[in-house]
C-alpha cells in the first residue's frame, strides 16, 4: 500500500577488483524502495542483506535506495536506470497494460515479475479531534493524498474517481511523502491521510501512539465496485489492537507488494537475487513483522501480472513451485 518504501537495483556495472585473490568481476545491484520508514525499504534491506552474504560466490553487491515509490520505480526501470523495484500490484498491472498513470507512456511489455511479498491494506488515519468516522467525512477537510510517483497516490486517485470526488473536494490536498504525513497529522497540519502499507508499520504506529490517531474503515459501494472490477484488489482487515488507541478491527481493501524487474536484466542476476532470498527464507521472514506469514508457493504467483523473469523461473522450477 500504495509511497510505498521501494527497491532500486541500479544498472549493473562491472568493476575490476584490485585484489588478485578475486578474479571474478564485481557487479553492483541497487534496490529501489520507497520512504525510509516504510516497509518497502525494509524489503530492500532484507533482500540486499541476503544477497550480500554470498557476494564472494556470485560477485553481486546489493545496496538499498529510498525512492519516490511504486510508479517512480517502474518508470526508472523502464528508462534503464534501475534493475529492480518494489511496486504495488495495481501499479504493476497498470504499467504492464499502459493504463491509468501509464497511459501516456504506453504498455511496458518488458516488465517482468520476480515475486510478491506482503499484503498492503490501504490505511486511512485521522486526527482524533477531526470528527471523522468514515472516509466521506474528510470532504472539506485537510487530507494527504500522497506524493506524485507513489503507488499510494495512484490508488488514491483511482478511489476518488470511483467516488466521483476531485482533489478540490478537500480544503487541502497535501502531497506529503510517507515519512512526513504522521508528524503533519500530529502537528495539526492535516486531518488525515491515505497510505498503502504492510502492517505493522512505523508510519502508522507513530501517530497512533503520539497523538491518538484513529484508523478509518474503507468500505462501501465504490470500493465494492473497485474490487469486483480489478483483480489486483482484495478486501483486507487491519487487526484490532495492533496499534495504540485502535482496539477494534478496521475493514479496508488493498493490494500486494511486488518486486519487479525488466526483461533486459540478465538471468544470472535475477537468479542470484531470488536464490539468496528463498535459500535463506526463514531469516528473511524474521527481518520484518509484515513478512511473518509469507509462503513461497504463493509469492511466485499471487499479485503478479507481468510474466516471471526467466532467471526467477529457473529457480522456481528447481524448487518445484512452478511447472
Amino acid at each position: 500500500m500504495k509511497h510505498p518504501t521501494t527497491v532500486l537495483i541500479a544498472t549493473l556495472t562491472t568493476v575490476a577488483l584490485a585484489s588478485p585473490a578475486f578474479a571474478q568481476a564485481q557487479r553492483f545491484a541497487t534496490v529501489g524502495t520507497g520512504g525510509v520508514t516504510g516497509v518497502y525499504y525494509a524489503v530492500g534491506g532484507a533482500i540486499c542483506r541476503l544477497v550480500n552474504k554470498d557476494r564472494k560466490t556470485h560477485g553481486i553487491r546489493c545496496s538499498v535506495e529510498s525512492t519516490g515509490g511504486s510508479a517512480f520505480n517502474i518508470n526508472t526501470i523502464r528508462a534503464g536506470e534501475l534493475d529492480f523495484g518494489m511496486t504495488q500490484s495495481d501499479t504493476h498491472y497498470q504499467a504492464l497494460k499502459g493504463e491509468k498513470a501509464f497511459k501516456d507512456s504506453g504498455a511496458f511489455g518488458e516488465l517482468r515479475s520476480v515475486f510478491s511479498v506482503h499484503p498492503e491494506p490501504f490505511t486511512v488515519l485521522a486526527r482524533k479531534e477531526a470528527g471523522v468516522a468514515k472516509f466521506e467525512d474528510f470532504k472539506g477537510k485537510r487530507f494527504n493524498v500522497g506524493n506524485p510517483g507513489s503507488g499510494t497516490r495512484t490508488s488514491m486517485e483511482e478511489l476518488l474517481k470511483e467516488m466521483n470526488w476531485k482533489l478540490s473536494d478537500f480544503s487541502l490536498a497535501a502531497e506529503l511523502k510517507a515519512d512526513e504525513h504522521g508528524p503533519a497529522l500530529c502537528d495539526n497540519k492535516i486531518d488525515g491521510f491515505f497510505y498503502g502499507v504492510g502492517h505493522p508499520s512505523a508510519n502508522i504506529q507513530d501517530p497512533t501512539t503520539t497523538c491518538g490517531a484513529k484508523l478509518i474503515p474503507l468500505t462501501g459501494p465504490a470500493i465494492d465496485k473497485l474490487i469486483k472490477e480489478n483483480s489486483y484488489y482484495a478486501k483486507a482487515t487491519i487487526p484490532g489492537g495492533m496499534y495504540s488507541s485502535n482496539p477494534n478491527p478496521t475493514d479496508t481493501y488493498g493490494v500486494l507488494a511486488t518486486l519487479v524487474t525488466s526483461a533486459k536484466v540478465s538471468d544470472d542476476v535475477v537468479y542470484a537475487v531470488v536464490k539468496a532470498t528463498f535459500d535463506n527464507f526463514d531469516e528473511f521472514k524474521k527481518l520484518h513483522p509484515a513478512f511473518a506469514n509469507l509462503e513461497p508457493e504463493k509469492m511466485v504467483k499471487d499479485g503478479l501480472s507481468a510474466p516471471l523473469h526467466a532467471g526467477a523461473v529457473k529457480y522456481y522450477k528447481e524448487k518445484g513451485w512452478i511447472k
